[in-house]
């Protein structure tokens, strides 16, 4: 993976749009309000007196100044630099210490791209050992505790914190959390530190942020923004739940603090979308609420524990919901159960939607696995689910998340029987071990295609039953047209898991 000296963050992304200066902003608003402040004078009075009003309120009315919050807490926000080891199992020209993204991933193309942006102005290779890696951080408690991003620190054979006063410190790394890439730190040798405190409130959309750093291994920087928005999933995993700023934040800012206007911490830097590598007003931040979950976690344990129950889970659409007899599209349909796993032994089964944990709603499958991780193991939960269009409850006694669970493999073909569902683009064929029915050849402009099958898929059910011969997919999609039913629903195990998929009886040619 490559590094630069200067920087080891961010994330760029498809591509920028031009957009307004804040300067530009700002001034225009200062502008109104002063017009403002005079048109109201006129009437009270009206001569000397409007231009003395005119005046005084141009000389009160200023863009907000973020001076006093920022003497407050820059001393608690650090520089973090790493001394890299070599990892001869890293894939040659992907960007050091970024989270593993399957190929074709569309973060892929976007870490790639950064990681070549780091190339430039160097030997544009790999860093091997010794190489050298930079991002930001911020102390959290009196005797040295210290946040920071996952990938910052990654591969580190040495830490050290660079202190506002430019001091330079050593640090051990405590516990890392590559799912929602945070990490902490303790430096090393004792002493007493400034230190700030994390937000007991989210921030709402449109208020003032401050965000404090290390860009470009420039120093203590800051920038200003708003919150744009809250809850973004930029699809680095289940529990994407990040705030949107648009103060800027460029490579190295990775890891820093972003402040309100209290000089509470509501958010850690973690990721752009930037064609470059530089910001263009999208930055993304881990919460508060979450961060401070996590990094409680790892001092008290080096790692982090999360609640699981042995599932896998996918959206219900509208066509999914009317093939399961249901108008509701909302909840998280189960696509798999493994085995041995908590809903395993509480009696759930494919096809089930959970609509509820201990009767608060889920809207979908990235609620359901953010509230299932957070409860932690062993913890008894109660998951409310349809099956069949009745509502049903089950008791669940949570397990551990494992760190690296097993994905489910396409089968390879067998040459045996073989249909051809053209009118669908698609030609089948029974799989090898004569569970399912593997999707052999896929017409890229063809239905299947469209639904998202891929060669090598392989179709386990088909309506609701188990499948082994391509005959069997072809019965079910023609009972259902004759039944007047518009979709077949499909569960389909892919490369990437099990999912469902629901295929139209009647597709247009």
């Amino acid at each position: 993976m490559h590094t630069d000296p200067a920087s080891h963050d961010q994330r760029p992304s498809v591509e920028a749009r031009p957009r307004r200066s804040v300067r530009n902003i700002l001034l225009g608003a200062t502008a109104a309000l002063v017009v403002a402040g005079a048109i109201g004078q006129t009437f009270i009075t009206s001569g000397p007196a409007v231009a003395a009003a005119t005046s005084q309120a141009q000389t009160q009315i200023n863009p907000p100044s973020f001076a006093d919050v920022v003497d407050r807490v820059r001393g608690a926000v650090v520089s973090v630099k790493v001394k890299l080891v070599n990892d001869d199992e890293q894939e040659a020209g992907a960007p050091q210490g970024f989270p593993q993204v399957q190929p074709g991933d569309p973060l892929e193309r976007f870490f790639r791209q950064f990681g070549e942006g780091q190339q430039r102005g160097n030997r544009g290779e790999r860093p091997r050992s010794g190489g050298q890696a930079q991002g930001s951080g911020f102390i959290i408690s009196e005797d040295g505790y210290v946040v920071t991003n996952n990938h910052v620190v990654d591969h580190a054979g040495e830490v050290s914190i660079t202190l506002d006063n430019g001091k330079s410190v050593a640090a051990e790394i405590i516990g890392t959390d590559p799912k929602t890439d945070l990490a902490l730190l303790k430096i090393k040798g004792g002493g007493t530190y400034q230190h700030v405190n994390f937000s007991g409130t989210t921030p709402r959309v449109g208020e003032w942020v401050i965000a404090v750093g290390n860009p470009f291994g420039l120093g203590g920087t800051v920038t200003a923004g708003i919150v744009s928005a809250r809850g973004r999933d930029i699809g680095n995993g289940p529990y994407d739940d990040y705030l949107q700023i648009d103060a800027p934040v460029n490579r190295g800012n990775s890891g820093g603090p972003t402040f309100n206007g209290n000089g509470d911490v509501v958010g850690v830097n973690t990721a752009i979308y930037s064609p470059s590598g530089g910001s263009v007003g999208i930055g993304f931040a881990i919460p508060a609420e979450v961060a401070n979950t996590v990094i409680a976690s790892l001092k008290e344990h080096g790692s982090v524990s999360r609640g699981w129950i042995g599932v896998q889970i996918q959206p219900v659409t509208p066509e999914i919901a009317e093939t399961l007899g249901s108008g509701m599209v909302k909840g998280a349909l189960v696509s798999d159960v493994q085995p041995n796993a908590p809903a395993k032994a509480a009696g759930l089964k494919a096809g089930d939607v959970i609509t509820a944990v201990n009767g608060d709603a889920v809207d979908g499958p990235r609620e359901l696995a953010k509230r299932i991780a957070s409860l932690g193991p062993e913890k008894q939960v109660k998951l409310t689910y349809l099956r069949d269009g009745s509502e049903k409850t089950a008791d669940v006694k949570l397990g551990s998340l494992p760190s690296d669970p097993q994905q489910a493999r396409a089968t390879p073909p067998q040459q045996q029987e073989r249909a051809s569902l053209t009118r669908w683009g698609m030609r089948l064929t029974p799989s090898r071990d004569g569970q399912g029915v593997l999707v052999a050849e896929v017409d890229p402009d063809g239905v299947a295609a469209q639904k998202g099958l891929r060669n090598g898929d392989v179709i386990l059910e088909a309506a609701g039953k188990p499948v082994s011969r391509p005959a069997d997919v072809q019965a079910a999609l023609s009972e259902a047209r004759k039944d007047n039913r518009k979709a077949v629903l499909l569960r389909i195990k892919s490369g990437e898991g099990t999912h469902f998929v629901a295929l139209a009886t009647n597709p247009t040619s």
